[in-house]
């Protein structure tokens, strides 16, 4: 699948230049690039960035994974930043405030989903943090070009998708919270696990989202259960809090958790065989959700759902007020991704990392202030 290349406009006067690293054209490879942000007016918040987390999105979204992508391709949804000017009619934040974007900084604020606060869901399409196109009114600057993310020196957002960062938090290991923290959290509140009553989570692929998962699933008083291919990741799993832990290629570890989860969050974005892991889901209300992000459909035996009541369903990140509470929760009980920082010299390096399967089971963030320094590599 093909990207579109575009060529990017000269900035407005309602906007202003700042650094960027992206893909200037479809199939090569990551380069400084200058693009255009909002100034701060009305409702908008300006801040600089510190930290952006690197995301398995971000590639396959600027790989044409998902369909074709939008270049030049800034990536980035993790973003972590420090206001530095704020728009005349912004009440939330003011000058100095450390604060956080995730994946999307508009939606239609009208539908039945954004009312409730899922806007995640909008109706009429929530604008993504980048390759999106500004439909809805919020994100500024010039409404013909595409959004960019936070692989960036700077950003400007509607204060309404910006989230406050408590006081006390590992600034580095929050950025990759706006995705991965909220990924795992949502669907976990979603479906009971956040309640007073303890359910056993499984979640399958201890990667960086996995990891992650557990550490939530564990601080939210539940019996979790790791789940991946073989037994290279037991001792990684064991050890971020898992209770027990299934290698699908043993047959005995398999048969030790059947019929024992309530919830399983499935984070495997490659193609793969979902029947495999249906035993282990509770008869008459186990449920498997979908967080993988993968292109091809799954083929499922229909008969085992309808004689177990099982359930396949899928979540895609949280609402606004979702991603604050799940920034609160674990700012407040230290629970963070394990992270690699790198600067943005690196960014191609990180992805071929992430498409070989990301062994270490980290999240990679970047490091923007340092990587400003490093002159070799930023827009002439």
């Amino acid at each position: 699948m093909k990207g579109v290349n575009h060529e990017l406009p000269a900035p407005l006067d309602s906007e202003y230049k700042t650094e960027a690293w992206g893909i200037p054209k479809d199939g090569e490879k990551h380069e400084p690039l200058w693009i255009a942000r909002p100034k701060a007016t009305g409702k908008l918040v300006n801040f600089e960035t510190l930290y952006s987390g690197v995301c398995h999105s971000d590639l396959h979204t600027g790989l044409n994974h998902w369909g074709p992508c939008n270049f030049p391709f800034v990536g980035g949804h993790e973003l972590l930043g420090k206001v530095v000017e704020v728009g005349s009619e912004v009440t939330k934040f003011k000058k100095g405030d450390i604060v956080g974007v995730g994946c999307f900084i508009d939606s239609c604020r009208g539908c039945e989903n954004c009312e409730e606060g899922s806007e995640q869901y909008c109706l009429k399409g929530m604008t993504g943090t980048y390759n999106s196109a500004k439909v809805h009114g919020r994100t500024g600057g010039n409404q013909a070009t595409f959004t960019a993310g936070g692989y960036s020196a700077s950003h400007s957002v509607h204060e309404d998708y910006v989230i406050k960062i408590p006081d006390g938090a590992d600034l580095e290991r929050t950025a990759p919270l706006m995705c991965a923290g909220i990924t795992m959290y949502s669907p976990l509140n979603y479906w009971g696990a956040t309640k007073e009553k303890k359910m056993t989570v499984g979640i399958i692929g201890i990667g960086g989202l996995g990891t992650m998962g557990i550490k939530l699933a564990k601080i939210l008083n539940n019996d979790v259960i790791a789940i991946s291919q073989d037994k290279s990741k037991e001792k990684l799993a064991l050890g971020k809090g898992a209770d027990k832990y299934v290698a699908m290629t043993d047959p005995a570890s398999i048969e030790a958790c059947v019929g024992q989860c309530d919830l399983i969050l499935n984070t495997v974005s490659a193609k793969h065989d979902l029947n495999v892991y249906i035993p282990l889901l509770k008869k008459g209300k186990g449920i498997l959700c979908q967080l993988g992000g993968v292109g091809e459909p799954h083929p499922i035996s229909q008969v085992v759902l309808m004689f177990n009541r099982f359930s396949i369903v899928g979540s895609l990140i949280g609402g606004i007020k979702e991603t604050q509470e799940c920034i609160d929760l674990c700012v407040k009980n230290n629970i963070y991704p394990d992270i690699k920082m790198c600067e943005a010299k690196d960014i191609s390096s990180v992805w071929e990392n992430l498409e070989n399967g990301n062994s270490e089971a980290i999240r990679f963030v970047i490091d923007v202030k340092k990587s400003l320094e490093n002159k070799d590599h930023c827009p002439k």
